[in-house]
């Protein structure tokens, strides 16, 4: 566990609530990591409190993480010799993805969630596909790349929603899996294995399950571990890719004759513990169902602008009470504001209009988008009390913004948010608290050299495999 400071109580001259901004708030926080104490109106803060050194906004989740692609990151930025897309892109990660061992990843998870935290994120959602070693065997321990993970998320303090993956073929109507695919493999049981390891594992994770993809997971081997799930946890969250590619949409009809969005509402799966990442190629009546569900859609701009996806119809989802949260995914870019900030620049550049997110005439863009994304990526997590500003029975997840950035300087309250949001602020993250740590001060993790001596180690016996 990093060596973090735990706090008991902090004190916020200005603070972002459930229920809006408020002055002179004083934040209790219990030794599981909860806010459990709440006053506002305070003149001044009690003797020997610490004060935050700026305004206090709840942390946001990141509904979807690849870590170890934090390595990856600007190594796929060269044209091949086709029409380069998603799928080229895939190839080179199957080459790369090969040369990674359990080390490497838990030194690279723990650079990115180090970055993330300093980025403003206080929370992940691991989306965790690598399970056995380069040859496709499995480890001793089937659980051993997922343990590597939860030992990142202890070393920086990060919380974490563990989400081992079932990948179980190469396509849909089970095509055999290619080579670049077999440390991903697992079938069901074995899958429910590694999750029942992640859920007995010390450290207080959450843990829930995530199906790669309607193309990767049979319909029998779907139903399978979404029952194991159930009876170990039936709240436990459930994530799955879908309808990123258009090829994947076509072929998803060929094989079933349905849109992959619309196959898992005429399942009747989904609901509020699931999380449809991507969602990007979805029809007017896939985007109403979607809604209706309470399923949050897991939205990932940087990445889906990294590779082409395309852009999700938020405009219309959001209109139809949709929820949604942001994800870091691939991580080539690591913050949390660029996320929201490219979010509402892509709906602004298809329509050629400003401010599509904002709810209503008059409204904050800035504060709309944090606080929908912070609810909305709450809920994705699992985590308590998934409102948009903090509140008791929450976990103690909050960023202090440095109120002497150029960018932030003389903004309050819901401008602050929106100078955070969209002035591109260098400098916003000032301090983080995790689960009632401090484990950013200043802009840096706490424990930033050794987590950096570490990634440079592991980029050293990836760069030399």
């Amino acid at each position: 566990m990093t060596a973090a400071r735990r706090l008991d109580r902090l004190y916020c001259d200005r603070a972002l609530l459930a229920d809006g901004w408020a002055s002179g708030v004083l934040l209790g926080f219990d030794a599981q990591g909860l806010i459990t104490g709440l006053e506002a109106g305070l003149d001044a803060p009690p003797v020997g409190v610490e004060r935050a050194a700026g305004p206090v906004i709840p942390g946001m989740p990141n509904l979807h993480s690849h870590a170890f692609q934090r390595a990856m990151a600007g190594l796929t930025e060269r044209a091949g010799p086709a029409e380069d897309s998603f799928w080229t892109w895939r190839e080179v990660m199957y080459g790369f993805v090969g040369r990674i061992d359990p080390d490497s990843l838990q030194a690279v998870a723990a650079m990115a969630y180090a970055e993330m935290l300093e980025r403003g994120y206080t929370s992940v959602a691991e989306f965790h596909y690598l399970h056995h070693d380069a040859d496709g065997r499995p480890y001793a321990d089937l659980a051993e790349t997922s343990k590597r993970i939860l030992a990142a998320a202890d070393a920086t303090g990060i919380g974490l929603t563990h989400l081992p993956v079932l990948y179980a073929q190469g396509g849909f109507g089970g095509q055999p899996a290619g080579e670049g695919q077999r440390r991903f493999l697992n079938d069901s049981d074995r899958l429910l294995a590694i999750v029942e390891a992640c859920r007995a594992a010390p450290g207080g994770h959450r843990t829930g399950l995530a199906l790669h993809s309607l193309r990767a997971v049979s319909p029998d081997a779907m139903a399978a571990a979404l029952d194991g799930l159930s009876a170990l946890d039936p709240t436990a969250p459930v994530h799955i890719h879908v309808a990123e590619q258009t090829a994947e949409v076509d072929a998803c009809l060929a094989w079933s004759g349905r849109r992959p969005v619309q196959w898992l509402l005429d399942r009747g799966w989904l609901g509020p513990s699931w999380c449809l990442v991507h969602a990007t190629h979805v029809t007017p009546d896939e985007v109403a169902g979607i809604a209706a569900s309470g399923a949050v859609a897991g939205l990932c701009p940087t990445t889906e602008a990294d590779l082409g996806d395309g852009l999700f119809p938020a405009r219309d989802f959001l209109t139809q009470g949709g929820r949604f949260g942001i994800g870091s995914d691939s991580q080539v870019i690591i913050d949390a504001a660029e996320e929201l900030r490219l979010l509402e620049f892509g709906q602004r550049l298809a329509a050629r209009r400003r401010n599509l997110l904002a709810p209503a005439a008059g409204a904050s863009t800035g504060a709309a988008l944090y606080r929908a994304a912070v609810a909305g990526g709450a809920q994705a997590l699992g985590l308590p009390g998934p409102a948009g500003g903090l509140d008791t029975g929450q976990r103690a997840d909050l960023i202090v913004l440095n109120p002497d950035d150029p960018r932030l300087y003389g903004r309050t309250d819901d401008m602050l948010l929106d100078s955070y949001v969209f002035a591109g602020a260098r400098d916003a993250v000032r301090d983080v608290v995790a689960g009632g740590r401090l484990v950013v001060r200043d802009g840096r993790h706490v424990d930033a050299d050794a987590i950096r001596d570490g990634w440079r180690r592991a980029v050293d016996r990836l760069n030399a495999a």
